[in-house]
């Protein structure tokens, strides 16, 4: 799954909970869908921003004249 289709399902699962489109029957397991992408989308952003600021790192250590 990416980034863009989780939070693209968390957005739906926001709009069908504030809509009052959920039922009662549904809506624990919506809910608990929901944490699981923010979870992973939490995930995706922690692990994109460590690997952007390696890819920052090295392009520093690059330019430094020696």
């Amino acid at each position: 799954m990416t980034y863009e289709q989780a939070f693209d399902e968390l957005k739906n699962i926001a709009t069908e909970i504030e809509d009052e489109t959920v039922s009662v029957d549904v809506l624990a397991d919506k809910v608990k869908r929901a944490s699981e992408l923010i979870t992973f989308c939490q995930s995706k952003l922690r692990s994109t921003e460590s690997e952007v600021n390696k890819i920052i790192k090295q392009m520093e250590r690059k330019s430094i004249p020696e």
